[in-house]
């Protein structure tokens, strides 16, 4: 029987206080633009980002997916981390569906794009090449164990894309646990970059969704695009309701997922046959390494002992959530105590 699932915060369940308002939701046609939960959870969350407009989709990838179809056309150049999300985590759905040419640029350790490389990147004029428009960001980083990055490193790449004519897009899935974490309120994290999207379904616990900002040329072509991808939706305020719970009530709650996570690394760092530094885990996601080839086994042996984590080669992840007790971490960690002993 699984008694901890820590495969994904995507997991979480809606809060009780979620549930109720998902009930008594106020409901409209969300194609026809009257759905006043819709509406309202779309206002919050650009006045909550700094953005003049907002657009209720159906997940992170499908916010990622609009907006890159939004700003740029087909046979355009879009560049993107080499770790990043959009590139090797979405199905490839920016190259089949807008036939945009994705260009990677090496991510560092901690999910930041060097100015230089991105302006490096950036196509001369030349019809043997395809023009590039957009540069795509992601905070926190999900490839560098949740890093988040700092207003001061998202100005720095934001301008080397502006300074070169493009449009920025920030993948913001855990813009807010990046926030928490930093101290900082999310519109200082997207404040220089022109759109971003950022998920309910994960931290902030929601059943579905995701919300895409930007001005509001650019949430009317998002729009459209949207319509295209067969996602308009009709009375989407009971889900939409979640939301407006979300952003009131469970933004500062990310700080337990931090310092789980901290505590859960702290503890791994000492088993035999783990890599981690929980110096680097500033969020609640946790990353480590194990033994060639004994990623899956392990992740099998968990799932006997009750715990639930995807698996893989040598490298794994866990991610702290909602809904997780402190009893249930600790039992995490003896369970991976023992599965470490006998594999390692």
């Amino acid at each position: 029987m699984i008694r901890v699932d820590l495969r994904s915060d995507t997991v979480t369940h809606p809060s009780p206080e979620m549930r109720r308002a998902m009930y008594e939701a106020e409901l409209g046609d969300d194609v026809y633009g009257d759905d006043p939960t819709v509406n309202e959870l779309q206002d919050k969350a650009a006045e909550r980002l700094g953005k003049e407009a907002g657009l209720f989709v159906s997940s992170g990838t499908q916010g990622n997916l609009v907006s890159v179809l939004a700003q740029a056309q087909r046979g355009d150049e879009v560049l993107v981390g080499d770790q990043c999300h959009i590139m090797n985590a979405e199905a490839g759905g920016t190259m089949v569906l807008g036939s945009v040419v994705l260009y990677p640029i090496k991510t560092d350790d901690f999910g930041f794009l060097e100015p230089e490389l991105i302006q490096a990147a950036v196509k001369p004029r030349d019809y043997h090449k395809p023009p590039t428009r957009l540069l795509t960001i992601e905070n926190t980083h999900n490839g560098s164990s949740g890093r988040a990055l700092t207003p001061d490193q998202m100005k720095l790449m934001a301008d080397a894309g502006h300074e070169k004519g493009l449009n920025v897009h920030l993948d913001g899935a855990r813009i807010f646990n990046a926030a928490v974490a930093l101290g900082v309120e999310a519109s200082a994290l997207t404040e220089h970059v022109d759109t971003a999207t950022f998920c309910l379904s994960k931290g902030l616990s929601c059943p579905i969704g995701s919300v895409v900002v930007g001005s509001k040329d650019f949430i009317e072509e998002a729009d459209r695009w949207r319509k295209m991808l067969g996602s308009g939706m009709r009375q989407v305020g009971i889900v939409a309701a979640a939301g407006l719970v979300a952003l009131d009530s469970m933004v500062d709650r990310m700080q337990e997922d931090h310092d789980h996570a901290r505590h859960i690394a702290s503890r791994m760092a000492e088993m035999k046959g783990i890599s981690v530094d929980p110096e680097h885990i500033q969020t609640n996601i946790i990353r480590f390494g194990v033994p060639e080839n004994t990623g899956n086994e392990i992740a099998a042996r968990l799932f006997e002992e009750g715990v639930y984590i995807n698996g893989g080669d040598s490298d794994l992840r866990i991610v702290t959530h909602y809904g997780v007790s402190a009893a249930d971490y600790e039992f995490t960690i003896s369970a991976l105590d023992k599965v470490m002993k006998e594999i390692a």
